[in-house]
């Protein structure tokens, strides 16, 4: 960040989620170290290895979507308009006294449409093209949760979608700060969004070896850095905050979480799903974040894991930040929530936005649940199994993505 590039802040917060549908009630169940993994509801998932998840429950967009609307809204477009209209409300945007061309929407989701696709897939080879949807394409391409946020609340400003897989969220929130900084807008929502708990999903995760098969014992199934853990646990839902330049949520007193101080985005150019097996792309984006945020590393006091549980990805993440710490790797803390979410795709970095910043705000760092056999390769404090009350000013937020895709994001207190 050059010294004439404005500081951007962090000033309200929207969640949907598997363990919580508003921040507060995420946030009680994330310190807690409550798993939101269970039996899969959606479809009859008995003839499938994995036949569990981290579903969003009794959701419903009443009250806050028309029903017309929402009815030609896929379910992860419904997750971001519905965590939307908390973002503003939690940082008291007024939407009658803000400069609507100024405000925009970037929203990430590694899928889209998942379920419409599905859904309107079966209309076609059960009754022909005639009774396909005619809104099928607009409910289903991925652009469209930025598109209907930014059509619900009338905000003309930047708009548009970022998809790469399980970093789109972050991806999304890195460009908003590279906008704002550079005057395109005072204020831009953020996130991602996700709803892929579909037959055609989990079969295809599934084939592909990346789940965890611990239909048994689902809330114990999502185990970063323990020994035991066999692949990850899909989750649902979206994670939104709301950026704003300094000057201008100082000038309405706008509620002030943290700063987001720096962004980091690489490639491993290795290979479709697997991380680079030495970290570098990982490391690369780690130490972007802090050149843009001009922090060095002994500033950080927390990072928020990638941290999927899956055998080859979490002891490479721990290898990266070892590769980028060095001794005081050793001094950090190092949690991943996706032990209570589960893994929500191209929602993770938006969610994880969420977590990161609630952090700093309110001083209590959320456990690593289910870890009770540490990998010997991930030897780090990952705040095991209970919440910890810590001061921490300055973090960081990992988000991996298939194709290579690396983010991380630096968040630290506002001064």
């Amino acid at each position: 960040m050059s010294d004439d590039e404005r500081r951007v802040l962090i000033t309200g917060t929207g969640v949907v989620s598997p363990i919580g549908k508003s921040t507060e009630e995420f946030w009680k169940h994330l310190i807690a170290g409550k798993s939101g993994a269970g039996p899969i509801t959606r479809f009859d998932a008995s003839g499938y290895d994995t036949r569990f998840a981290c579903e969003v429950k009794d959701f419903t967009t009443e009250g806050l979507v028309d029903r017309k609307d929402a009815k030609r809204m896929d379910r992860f477009v419904q997750f971001a308009v519905v965590a939307a209209h908390e973002a503003i409300q939690s940082s008291a945007l007024d939407l009658e006294r803000v400069d609507h061309d100024r405000v925009g929407v970037i929203l990430g989701s590694g899928i889209g449409g998942m379920e419409t696709f599905e859904t309107q897939h079966t209309v076609l080879m059960e009754r022909g093209p005639a009774r396909v949807s005619p809104f099928f394409v607009p409910m289903m391409i991925s652009d469209m949760a930025a598109g209907q946020v930014s059509i619900q609340f009338g905000l003309r400003g930047p708009n548009f979608a970022t998809v790469s897989a399980c970093a789109s969220g972050a991806h999304a929130i890195g460009e908003a700060l590279r906008l704002i900084r550079a005057g395109d807008a005072d204020v831009i929502l953020a996130g991602g969004c996700e709803a892929t708990i579909t037959p055609m999903a989990m079969a295809g995760f599934g084939n592909a070896r990346t789940l965890s098969t611990r239909n048994d014992d689902p809330q114990r199934a999502s185990r970063p850095f323990d020994q035991e853990r066999d692949g990850f646990v899909i989750g649902e839902g979206a994670g939104i905050i709301v950026l704003e330049s300094e000057d201008h949520a100082r000038r309405r007193d706008a509620p002030l979480l943290c700063e987001l101080a720096g962004y980091g985005a690489s490639a491993d150019a290795f290979h479709i799903t697997a991380p680079s097996a030495d970290g570098n792309g990982a490391a690369r984006a780690m130490r972007r974040a802090l050149d843009d945020a001009r922090q060095s590393p002994e500033d950080v006091l927390y990072i928020n894991a990638h941290g999927t549980s899956t055998p080859t990805g979490d002891p490479i993440e721990v290898q990266a930040v070892k590769t980028v710490f060095g001794e005081h790797a050793r001094r950090l803390m190092m949690s991943s929530t996706k032990s209570m979410t589960g893994h929500l795709l191209g929602a993770a970095g938006g969610l994880e936005a969420v977590v990161t910043a609630l952090i700093l705000a309110r001083g209590i760092v959320p456990p690593t649940i289910n870890l009770e056999r540490p990998d010997p390769q991930c030897d780090l404090d990952f705040v095991p199994n209970q919440a910890r009350p810590q001061v921490v000013r300055a973090a960081l937020s990992n988000s991996f993505g298939f194709g290579g895709h690396n983010v991380t994001l630096a968040v630290r207190a506002v001064m």
